[in-house]
């Protein structure tokens, strides 16, 4: 119970702290209205990483609405491998094949579930008080656990562990990378991206030119041979494999390189960015007060249209806005 007062609070701040300020984002002039909107069949309740549950117990990926129904006493945690990973409260485990959803594995872990990831038969985990684990889900055995520090409060974007080859990145709630060998089953290194007091979780990973990128919300990473920190107040980040790209708490907009040089920069002043979206030579990027501004990537010129959609969830989809029960098309 205690675990799902923390997700509840944290839930609720995250929602109700774009209401505080009384200066919204006011553009000069608007090219015209949206016209890529429709409704969808049921609306948004609740969102992870990389997948969002509807109303109807449905579950939506960056793609599409699945048809696969999420048990009323669980909440969907990510999609993995072919894999809709759902959880209760108490960290009993649901997995359900996206081709078939007749087919079905359960583990009980006992614990809340933050994040989690599959690779083949290895289950990743990120407890809710930020402990990390790995199962073999076919004999349901503890592979390797890793004990993490307590983190006060978190930032909904909670970072699903990464595998690579024969290792798994966790992306911890207290602002640390950890690296484990899942060969060997040891951890190998852990990393400091940043070293906030709450709220202080990684938000974003990737692998961009051979070089870790995270992030947290005050902080960006970027590991190679060497490591390099720049510092801002992120509300969203994205990549397109080559550039990342920032959106601030100030309204600024950002291109860098994977080392973290400013490639590009405008400020939309008191701009509420609830994501962006990557396409070909331009980025997307949605604001709070019912705006779609489409900027290109090289010149960062821009053009603003007016949307239509209420409050509510958002979930980014790969070329797709989802907010409440509108989806938002870019192409």
């Amino acid at each position: 119970m205690k675990n799902y007062i923390f997700f509840t609070i944290t839930t609720l701040t995250i929602l109700l702290s774009g209401c505080s300020t009384k200066e919204v984002y006011e553009p000069k002039s608007v090219e015209a209205d949206w016209d890529k909107e429709s409704s969808i069949e049921s609306e948004l309740v609740d969102r992870a990483y990389n997948v969002a549950l509807l109303d109807n117990r449905k579950v939506l990926d960056r793609d599409s609405i699945i048809d696969i129904a999420i048990d009323e006493d669980k909440r969907v945690i990510s999609e993995s491998d072919g894999w809709i990973i759902s959880a209760s409260i108490d960290g009993n485990v649901t997995l359900t094949s996206k081709n078939d959803s007749n087919i079905t594995k359960s583990i009980d872990l006992k614990n809340t579930i933050a994040a989690a990831s599959i690779k083949d038969n290895i289950l990743a985990v990120l407890f809710a008080n930020n402990d990390m684990a790995l199962y073999d889900i076919d004999s349901q055995a503890l592979v390797l656990k890793e004990q993490g520090s307590k983190s006060l409060a978190v930032d909904m974007k909670i970072v699903n562990p990464y595998f690579m080859k024969d290792l798994v990145i966790f992306s911890t709630l207290d602002g640390k990378i950890v690296i484990i060998n899942i060969t060997a089953k040891k951890r190998l290194r852990t990393v400091i991206v940043s070293s906030q007091d709450k709220f202080n979780n990684v938000i974003y990973f990737n692998m961009i030119d051979n070089k870790i990128i995270a992030a947290t919300g005050t902080k960006i990473l970027s590991l190679a041979q060497k490591e390099i920190r720049q510092k801002y107040e992120i509300r969203t980040i994205i990549d397109d494999g080559k550039m990342l790209y920032v959106a601030t708490k100030q309204g600024d907009i950002i291109s860098l390189t994977p080392e973290l040089e400013v490639v590009n920069k405008i400020k939309l002043p008191f701009a509420h960015i609830l994501g962006m979206i990557s396409d070909d030579e331009k980025i997307y990027l949605l604001e709070k007060e019912e705006y779609l501004i489409e900027i290109d990537k090289k010149t960062f010129e821009y053009k603003i249209y007016k949307s239509d959609f209420s409050d509510g969830f958002v979930f980014v989809g790969d070329k797709v806005f989802y907010v409440d029960d509108t989806k938002i098309s870019i192409k």
